[in-house]
Formats: C-alpha cells, sequence, structure tokens
C-alpha cells in the first residue's frame, strides 16, 4: 500500500513538473521564440498561454516595448577643436525577435555600445554652434549611425535620438557670454540710434512748422514753463528771448510821439551821393604848366672817342713822360652852370 502511495506521488509531482515545462505564457509586449532541438522554430507564439514539448523545446521571450537607454556622457573634441562633454538618450525596439535573440548575443549591451561610438563620432563631425543650435540635424544624423548597422543585422529599430545635455568649459562659457553681451549691446546701440534718427526727422519737422509762424514757438516756450511750474519748486527760472520782446513790441499799438515811431527800413543806402562825388572829382580843372616855365635841359656834347692804335714795347719807351695835369677830364660843371 505504502509502495503505490509512493508510486502515485511520484507521477503527480512529474505531471506538475511536466505541466510546468509544457505550458508557457506570453505576455501582451512579448513574443516568444521556440527552440527545438536547438533549432529556431521560424514560427512566433503570440500573446496568451501556449504548449509546448516538455522535453526538447524551450521558449524565449522578447520584449518588443520600445526601449530608452541612457547613453553615458562621452568627452570629445569637436570640429572647430573645442572640448565637450555630450551624453544623450536612445529609444530603440526590437522588430525582429529572432534575429535579436540569434544574431546577437545581448542586443542591450550592443546597443549601448554602438550608441557610444557613434555619438563620439557625431562629436568629431560637428561644430561647437551645431551642437548648441542645430539640435534637430545633430540628432537625426546620430539616429541614422546608429540605426544603420541595428536594424537589418540585429533586427533591431531606433526610433529616436535625443541629445540631452552638452558640457563645456568654463572659458568657454566666459567666452560665449562676453560675446553674447557685446552682442546685446550692439543691439542697444543700434535701436537706440535708430530711435534718434527718428526723433531727429520728427524735431526737424516740427522746427518747420514752427518757423512759418512765430507764435508757436511761443506757445511751446510757454507750454515748457508751465511743465517745469508744475513741479514743487521754490525757484522758477523763465527765460525771456528777444523773439519774445519783438513778438509784443509789433502786437503793441503805436504811440503818437514821432520819436518813438518804429524807424522804416533803409532804402537808400547813398550808392547816389558816391556817384556824385566822385563825378565831381572827375570834372575838377587841373591847370596845365607852361613850356616856359619848365627849365631846359642842357645838352651833352657828343664825346670824341679817340682812335686807338696798337702799341708795341719800343713805342712806349720813347713816348714823352705825360704829366698828370695833362690827364685831366673836362670841366663839364661850368657847362651845366650855363
Amino acid at each position: 500500500m505504502g509502495a503505490v502511495f509512493a508510486i502515485i506521488v511520484i507521477l503527480v509531482i512529474l505531471g506538475i513538473i511536466t505541466a510546468a515545462r509544457s505550458l508557457k505564457v506570453v505576455q501582451q509586449y512579448e513574443k516568444g521564440v521556440i527552440y527545438r532541438f536547438g533549432q529556431v522554430l521560424p514560427e512566433l507564439r503570440g500573446p496568451g498561454l501556449h504548449t509546448i514539448r516538455p522535453i526538447g523545446d524551450r521558449m524565449a521571450k522578447v520584449n518588443m516595448q520600445i526601449v530608452a537607454m541612457a547613453v553615458p556622457a562621452q568627452d570629445g573634441i569637436t570640429r572647430d577643436n573645442v572640448t565637450v562633454r555630450v551624453d544623450a538618450v536612445v529609444y530603440f525596439r526590437v522588430v525582429d525577435p529572432i534575429k535579436a535573440t540569434v544574431n546577437v548575443q545581448n542586443y542591450m549591451f550592443a546597443i549601448s555600445q554602438q550608441a557610444q561610438t557613434s555619438l563620439r563620432s557625431i562629436i568629431g563631425q560637428s561644430e561647437m554652434d551645431q551642437l548648441l543650435a542645430e539640435r534637430e540635424s545633430v540628432n537625426r544624423e546620430l539616429r541614422r549611425i546608429i540605426d544603420e548597422p541595428t536594424e537589418g543585422p540585429w533586427g533591431i529599430r531606433v526610433e529616436r535620438v535625443e541629445i540631452k545635455d552638452v558640457s563645456l568649459p568654463e572659458s568657454m562659457k566666459r567666452s560665449m557670454s562676453r560675446q553674447a553681451e557685446a552682442e546685446r549691446e550692439r543691439r542697444a546701440r543700434i535701436i537706440t540710434a535708430d530711435g534718434e534718427y527718428q526723433a531727429s526727422k520728427r524735431l526737424a519737422a516740427a522746427a518747420n512748422v514752427m518757423a512759418r509762424d512765430p507764435a508757436a514757438l511761443q506757445l511751446r516756450l510757454l507750454q515748457t514753463v508751465v511743465e517745469v511750474a508744475g513741479e514743487k519748486n521754490s525757484t522758477l527760472v523763465m527765460p525771456v528771448p528777444v523773439e519774445l520782446l519783438r513778438f509784443f513790441e509789433k502786437m503793441a499799438p503805436g504811440p503818437a510821439d514821432p520819436e518813438h515811431t518804429a524807424p522804416r527800413e533803409i532804402e537808400d543806402y547813398g550808392d547816389a551821393e558816391v556817384a556824385a562825388a566822385e563825378a565831381a572829382t572827375s570834372s575838377t580843372h587841373v591847370p596845365e604848366l607852361e613850356e616856359s616855365a619848365i627849365p631846359p635841359v642842357p645838352e651833352v656834347e657828343t664825346a670824341v672817342t679817340p682812335e686807338v692804335r696798337e702799341v708795341t714795347a719800343p713805342d712806349l719807351a720813347a713816348a714823352p713822360d705825360l704829366a698828370p695835369s695833362d690827364l685831366a677830364a673836362p670841366d663839364l660843371a661850368g657847362k651845366d652852370k650855363a
């Protein structure tokens, strides 16, 4: 009796073990891959309860959900020689469970290594401005680089890649802050200059309108004085321009005294008197000198030029000595007196 009971217990245990090995539950987000004696069956098992052979069959469940994997921060040098530290996140999912279990040993680790190498590669191919400002294009290129060797051979599709953070050196951050500050200052100066230009045009137009009527300028002056007087000031300085005095002088009625009448505009500047004086000076008779009053000019006799002949040394020896008185010049003073 005890032996029969032991056999029954053993059979029940074997039945439980067999049922546990034969019955498999596949979740809604999973796919079942059946290995029969080490060979993969082409048929995939969907979600639900499935029965397999307890001996020779083995089921591998593959998660079909999208997996978000954080890529560790990678240090690299950009194309414009700037050292940066970039980290990203990769979103992928399995599209072919057989390839994901057969062609790659651990597709999670493989995707992680591929993402790290691709991230370092995209850092070297991009510039710093692209990493900071053109994130969309960098993300698309990074997704293409990661997805190219994984979807076909491994059966894994990369859905999306996002760069989370780009860390820059402190010196580069200071340089960029100075550049941004200079750019904002330049824009502020341009806006200020543009405002001054527009204000100057408006002021020029207003001055042109006021110049047509002097009373407008006086009214504007009075309005300015009213604005200044509106504040709580103990002293008020009121300028009185000359134009205001002239305005009141013109608007006031003229006095009866002819001495205080306003001087009329001078029309004759004395040109006629000057012309008459010049004509009188030119017509003045100047007496002419008579010929007898003019003393005669003495005539100078023509001096006779002695004949010059060639003199030799013997002639000079034979010539008599001449006294200095013989060589005296003729007296011309007496002729001048006559």
